[in-house]
């Protein structure tokens, strides 16, 4: 080779192949991994098309947490000539690969992609570095394969999950602090899970509570005076649903509560998530006042008041955001609050249907 990268690796063994897990400088990627320019047919390409559309998503990550952001490897296959020269008797060693090969990325093109517009805004960024673990090129086939079982096993990370974990959202780090402090939250609050069983221990998800606190919010920032709002908020709710006190109570069981009231819908928590909107806009409207009388509402499904804006007639849950707003305009009615223009339309219409 007379001209060639040479990157400090790693080489290991996959089901009997060599491999070679290299640092490779950010402002090196466009050079190793040219952008397709030709259109090819899926059947000829062994990685799908870049969806542009994820790219500023993943570029403002890294912009907006430029001294925390974090990038799993890249996975590349390479076209051409390479040699792995090892330090002494070990896996480590110089890695040197012909200038005029071609890389194929299998694994990590839109963080590629997004890496570079970073990089346009920030060019600091070029002498960061990023892992590739580079993989001989052994044909079209064998590459559409590797782009098939680095993918194909892939699991995306539940919602709430990844609230869970997330200490830069506000908005989830209030969420959490409410589950963790109000009692029947904390005890029946599922914080893994997206989609609970009907037999599960739990009845809500962190991510219902989280939507319905971005309802409440309506923007990602939150103080901490809005995280107190928050925690007062859901306080007094939690206190004032009378069935849910007597789940906590063990005088009424979870499998009763879900299958004959409202009060554990996701539609129901999103309307207290509106609830709690009318509350944050007018605070002349006192929440200690007006919440208690949460208690004097009948929550159960066969209630009429449910037909049509929480349940449909044949008694499945409605989901869409014309029921959450119609659900939390009869909770507004029933505890004393005015009803917003639209929302008396709304209900005129909905009254006229039954």
């Amino acid at each position: 080779m007379n001209f060639s990268y040479r990157f400090p690796a790693v080489k290991g063994i996959q089901a009997g192949r060599e491999y070679y897990i290299s640092m490779v400088p950010l402002k090196l990627l466009s050079r190793l991994f040219p952008a397709e320019e030709e259109i090819v047919l899926p059947e000829h390409r062994a990685q799908r098309r870049i969806n542009e559309a994820r790219i500023p998503e993943i570029k403002n990550y890294i912009l907006d947490n430029r001294d925390t952001y974090v990038f799993s490897a890249l996975s590349a296959s390479i076209d051409g000539e390479f040699k792995f020269t090892p330090y002494m008797d070990t896996d480590a060693g110089i890695f040197e690969v012909d200038m005029g090969s071609i890389f194929l990325i299998n694994d990590g093109q839109h963080r590629k992609a997004a890496i570079e517009a970073a990089m346009k805004e920030d060019p600091s960024l070029e002498k960061e570095t990023i892992s590739i673990v580079f993989f001989s090129d052994e044909g079209l086939a064998r590459s559409q394969q590797m782009f098939t079982d680095l993918n194909k096993h892939a699991v995306k990370t539940s919602n709430s999950l990844a609230t869970l974990y997330d200490s830069r959202d506000e908005i989830a780090v209030a969420t959490k602090h409410v589950i963790d402090t109000i009692p029947f939250f904390k005890r029946y609050t599922d914080k893994e899970r997206d989609i609970l069983g009907k037999n599960s221990s739990s009845l809500f998800t962190l991510n219902m509570i989280y939507k319905a606190n971005q309802k409440i919010m309506h923007s990602e920032k939150c103080s901490s005076s809005d995280a107190e709002f928050l925690l007062s908020y859901w306080q007094l709710v939690s206190d004032n649903i009378v069935e849910w006190q007597e789940v906590l109570n063990k005088s009424l069981t979870k499998k009763a509560l879900r299958e004959n009231y409202i009060v554990t819908l996701a539609i129901t928590i999103s309307a207290f998530g509106k609830l709690g909107r009318f509350f944050f806009d007018n605070d002349n409207y006192n929440m200690q006042k007006y919440l208690p009388k949460l208690q004097q509402i009948d929550w159960l499904r066969s209630n009429n008041m449910w037909i049509g804006r929480t349940i449909r007639d044949n008694g499945k849950v409605l989901n869409s955001e014309e029921a959450i707003s119609l659900t939390c305009a009869v909770i507004k009615r029933e505890i004393g609050l005015p009803l917003t223009k639209e929302e008396k339309q709304k209900e005129k219409q909905i009254s006229e249907k039954m």
